[in-house]
């Protein structure tokens, strides 16, 4: 008997414990929205969860990280380093999160040139006009030889409504999108034409994860390399990542 009423007893701590944690979690969760609605009323935070450091919580904003104090007084940004494990938190999660942005968006929305025997996938932000952008693209091939399937993603950087973009929409809007994407990058003129496209989406979608110019390499394990990277440089960064 009174084995069972110690084991009753056990249980009735535990649940207590766990129902004050409950409480404290989401009454940290209330101050953290309350305060980043005051400042911010248009952000919608998709996760808030602990933090490894006590009394700081991380709040997820599409891809995006931040750390907000339980209180909600005090924001911070950028990484957060585990300095005995040498181990960037942060960016763990964001490629996380890269992934699955953009696996959210779709094939249907890329210009994909596969490896015909692929090893890994990268998924590539371009500009038709970006001088880095057009090179990459002249090495497609070797690419594609080194087993890596490039997956394209239009992204305009000098914004809507602009020559570059009306030249991405052009290249969406062909019957043969590699082809004109090709063309496009070599300097010809397209003729213009329009039809619905996901080009401003994709430009909103560069903007989420943080992109800050083009070429921007996402690697199959959701890591972000900005710039030219060479087909062999690439294959032996991506077969190391394993």
């Amino acid at each position: 008997m009174m084995n069972i009423r110690w084991v009753k007893a056990c249980l009735t701590v535990m649940l207590f414990a766990a129902m004050n944690t409950a409480f404290a979690a989401t009454a940290s969760h209330e101050a953290i929205e309350s305060s980043l609605r005051k400042v911010l009323p248009d952000m919608k935070t998709d996760q808030i969860r602990p933090s490894p450091i006590e009394g700081v919580s991380e709040v997820q904003v599409g891809p995006r990280l931040f750390y907000v104090t339980n209180d909600g007084r005090y924001l911070l940004q950028g990484s957060l380093i585990d300095l005995q494990t040498r181990q960037d938190i942060s960016e763990d999660r964001r490629k996380t999160f890269r992934l699955e942005a953009v696996n959210a968006i779709g094939e249907q929305n890329m210009i994909i040139f596969p490896a015909k025997n692929p090893r890994h996938t990268v998924t590539v932000f371009t500009d038709v006009d970006c001088t880095y952008c057009r090179k990459l693209h002249r090495e497609i091939n070797r690419y594609n030889d080194l087993g890596i399937t490039v997956r394209y993603l239009l992204y305009p950087r000098s914004g809507v409504n602009t020559p570059s973009y009306y030249k991405a929409v052009t290249v969406w809007c062909s019957g043969n999108r590699q082809e004109a994407l090709t063309r496009a990058k070599t300097g010809e003129d397209l003729k213009r034409i329009d039809c619905p496209n996901p080009v401003a989406d994709l430009m909103d979608l560069g903007q989420e994860v943080g992109l800050q110019g083009t070429p921007a390499i996402i690697l199959d394990d959701g890591e972000m390399v900005p710039g030219y990277v060479p087909p062999e440089k690439l294959a032996k960064a991506l077969d190391e990542s394993r």
